[in-house]
């Protein structure tokens, strides 16, 4: 045991014992690429069955909903969001994600807790047919406190180079879906935090309201805003062997306003029907607790509208039909006029 080390806060055999517990879930998202185990220097993985493959990567954290888990001491889909957050952004661009990096910065490595967030991120990497091919656990003493960690990740897909999503084809008369969120995702808890008062300095007082049952949630609000950011990634490469999709928004950071528009260029605009989509309950809780007005709701979170497809007019019914066979809500929210690049709700 290195004494000197263990004395200044750092325990490198709760490391070892966190590798060894994260194992047997690691290996679970191995798939026929990954051509090293774990531990290794570098992750290595073989690139198969692409002809002309364009490399497609992405990078995220979760944010201060961190802090929810915290509170709540509930680390076991905190993990799923890192992967959701990253993978669900470059499926947008017709990318099959093959691998994913995390990275863990905790005060105190606590095996338990360690292998209990990776195994999140494992589920998550599961859901989006991507490999947990390597990582960093870091145990930072005096830099985090011995509660509280953080949570990032990087994700790498390939694509054909011909079948990249061709954003320049939508035009004015294409049709906006959208696909039905989880919830709030990982975007807004800055703001949820304090619509909901969740502060570290009364600590009980903001867990047991965490922790109480609201009858228009159906479950506590605690449970609400820890539910895991959907992961659409099958979901959408399977749209794509059926119809053309002309471009495709993740809605995070930004809501309706900030994410819609990056999918077209100049001289489009993305109009909105506010209620041709459900908006979910806790959005309406968040809302009315808060003051927020509803411009501001739609350019924070994503109000039931987890991601935003373009496509033919032609092909919206179909495209809704296919989504909803899948398990999926889904609605022709909108569609796309001539104007300043912009969205109108």
């Amino acid at each position: 045991m290195n004494k000197a080390y263990t004395e200044a806060g750092v325990n490198v055999h709760a490391g070892y014992e966190a590798v060894k517990l994260m194992s047997k879930h690691v290996k679970k998202t191995f798939t026929d690429g990954v051509m090293t185990d774990i531990g290794g220097f570098g992750g290595l993985f073989e690139l198969k069955d692409f002809k002309n493959p364009v490399l497609v990567s992405g990078t995220d954290g979760v944010g201060t909903k961190l802090k929810l888990a915290f509170l709540l001491d509930n680390h076991k889909t905190i993990g799923q969001d890192c992967v959701a957050m990253c993978a669900n952004d470059i499926a947008c661009s017709g990318a099959k994600p093959l691998f994913f990096l995390d990275y863990l910065a905790v005060g105190k490595n606590e095996p338990q807790k360690v292998a209990e967030i990776v195994s999140g991120v494992c589920a998550g990497c599961i859901q989006a047919g991507c490999a947990l091919i390597g990582g960093e656990t870091a145990e930072m003493p005096g830099f985090y406190p011995i509660d509280e960690y953080d949570l990032a990740g990087f994700c790498v897909g390939a694509v054909e180079k011909d079948k990249i999503i061709d954003t320049s084809s939508i035009k004015p008369g294409d049709k906006l879906i959208g696909i039905a969120s989880s919830g709030v995702h990982s975007n807004g808890y800055s703001l949820v935090r304090k619509v909901f008062d969740i502060n570290d300095n009364d600590v009980e007082g903001t867990r047991k309201r965490l922790n109480e049952y609201s009858e228009e949630l159906g479950m506590t609000i605690g449970e609400a805003l820890l539910t895991p950011t959907k992961i659409y990634v099958k979901f959408i490469l399977h749209l794509l062997e059926k119809f053309t999709l002309k471009g495709i928004a993740h809605i995070t950071g930004g809501g309706f306003y900030e994410n819609i528009p990056r999918m077209f260029g100049e001289g489009l605009r993305a109009k909105i029907d506010v209620h041709s989509f459900d908006i979910l309950p806790i959005f309406e809780l968040i809302q009315k607790k808060g003051g927020i007005t509803a411009k501001d709701m739609f350019n924070t979170f994503n109000m039931g509208i987890g991601l935003v497809m373009a496509v033919n007019a032609q092909d919206a019914e179909a495209v809704v039909k296919e989504a909803e066979s899948l398990g999926e809500k889904a609605w022709v929210i909108g569609e796309v006029v001539a104007g300043e690049n912009g969205v109108d709700l």
